[in-house]
């Protein structure tokens, strides 16, 4: 098991955040640059489940499920997620640091079924390299006046 977190201090009102960061899509993953689009299977105010399917490999394809449990009173959101691979959970916390500033506070556990996966360092620096993707789209959608629901 690996255990890691991170934070983010985002440009932008709580409420907004939360909004934008739990308005789960298929081409979510499009900000960072991910080749494979999630399929929603389920989504509703409290909970959204969602499926990503790789096929990269030449022996079998790879499927993961997740399935994200919100609070919206509490502004944060609790992942499970579930692949062939590996297993993850997840924290989500947002706190109003300022009239438009909003941290982000992550923690996870990561159990690898096989093996030993990648370091806590390296689960690290791709979470932190994922929200400064996340964080930039998020507020220039915020500073454009657009939603944060689609």
């Amino acid at each position: 098991m690996v255990s890691y977190g991170a934070s983010k201090i985002i440009n932008a009102p709580i409420k907004y955040v939360y909004d934008w960061a739990t308005d789960f899509r298929e081409d979510d993953n499009l900000f960072w640059g991910g080749r494979h689009p999630r399929i929603i299977l389920s989504r509703s105010k409290t909970k959204c489940v969602y499926a990503q399917y790789e096929n990269e490999s030449k022996d079998k394809p790879k499927i993961a499920v997740t399935v994200v449990t919100m609070s919206p009173t509490k502004y944060s959101w609790h992942l499970d997620y579930y692949a062939e691979e590996d297993m993850e959970t997840g924290e989500y916390r947002l706190s109003k640091i300022g009239k438009n500033r909003t941290k982000l506070t992550m923690s996870f556990k990561n159990f690898w079924k096989n093996g030993k996966g990648p370091s806590q360092k390296k689960f690290q620096d791709g979470t932190r390299e994922l929200w400064e993707k996340y964080a930039a789209a998020l507020e220039s959608d915020y500073a454009s006046g657009k939603g944060a629901k689609s």
